[in-house]
């Protein structure tokens, strides 16, 4: 094996032959982090920018982080040069202008942009939005990746939030905003169409779950779907009769609304859009997940769906004081 190279930031090391990634950055005393050298930890993971990454330095991972070209640097041993990163590229931003606003409910606000470049993104992703002035927050995408230059979101305004209540009564159409990189992990790829799909989401977090959702039908998708969307009473619900919709539109695709306080309409489920996941699937093995919105809800799912039989490895959750929707 020839010697290769990699360049990571402004630091170009030489792998020597037999040796990791990991083994040639320490030798030339660049600090990342790493723990313990077996593939096992996952601390030691790096984005290639540019070549490939073997396959088995990818071993592990899920299949989101192996189509971003992530890799484990102790178990890689480069084939050829290669270019990689401790992070993904978000500081890329092109011109958006606003095309449309629509009202979904009394707090959220559907937000519509055209992209000046076409991005490459999936449905649950997010990007940062930034106005002129500088402030600057992260919102979930919400439609799916066929329409490269328009992008949605979901916006719940915040009493004193300064980005949402900017975009709620002041942002216009004809207005530009910046629009960055597409980021995020939790999102749908075409690799398993007859496995079934569980998405949980609370709030403004339909919006991603509402792209996944959309791009899974799109691809052919043929395993069950039940998309499970939680609000505290009936007002904080939106898009059921589209979601409706679409069910009967395609016999795979459940849909359960959620209410936990007051009196639930027809066809909505009282409790918490979670615990009546949990309780009308109570087996999970072989489930993908998705989860989004409260943090509180996430990580209380995460936990429940796996004790339920779900693989860590099919488990994907955006909280949303990460990708944030409802927070400011």
């Amino acid at each position: 094996m020839s010697l290769k190279k990699i360049t990571l930031d402004h630091h170009e090391v030489v792998c020597q032959q037999g040796e990791t990634v990991l083994d040639a950055l320490l030798r030339e005393n660049i600090d990342i982090p790493y723990s313990c050298k077996q593939g096992a930890c996952q601390s030691c993971m790096l984005r290639c920018l540019q070549g490939t990454p073997p396959v088995a330095a990818q071993n592990g991972l899920k299949d989101v982080l192996r189509q971003q070209n992530h890799f484990l640097a102790c178990l890689c041993y480069p084939q050829q040069e290669m270019v990689i990163s401790l992070s993904p590229h978000a500081d890329f931003f092109t011109e958006a202008t606003v095309i449309d606003k629509q009202r979904l409910n009394a707090e959220t606000l559907l937000l519509t942009l055209h992209t000046k470049e076409a991005l490459d993104y999936f449905a649950g992703q997010f990007v940062n939005l930034k106005r002129a002035d500088g402030l600057m927050r992260s919102y979930s995408i919400a439609n799916n990746r066929v329409h490269a230059n328009t992008l949605t979101f979901h916006i719940r305004r915040l009493g004193g939030g300064r980005f949402s209540e900017w975009a709620h009564q002041e942002l216009k159409i004809g207005d530009t905003l910046a629009v960055s990189n597409p980021q995020g992990l939790c999102y749908y790829l075409p690799n398993n169409k007859e496995q079934n799909m569980l998405l949980v989401g609370t709030g403004s977090g339909l919006a991603p779950l509402a792209g996944i959702v959309s791009e899974a039908l799109h691809h052919g998708h043929h395993g069950t779907i039940h998309l499970f969307h939680g609000s505290r009473e009936m007002d904080g619900l939106y898009w059921v009769e589209e979601m409706q919709q679409l069910a009967r539109q395609y016999p795979n695709f459940h849909y359960t609304p959620c209410v936990s306080r007051g009196d639930a309409a027809v066809g909505v489920a009282l409790g918490r859009a979670n615990e009546v996941a949990m309780s009308i699937l109570p087996n999970l093995k072989g489930w993908r997940i998705y989860l989004c919105g409260h943090p509180d809800m996430v990580n209380q799912t995460k936990r429940q769906v796996y004790l339920q039989g779900a693989n860590l490895q099919d488990i994907y959750a955006d909280a949303f004081h990460v990708a944030s929707a409802t927070l400011d």
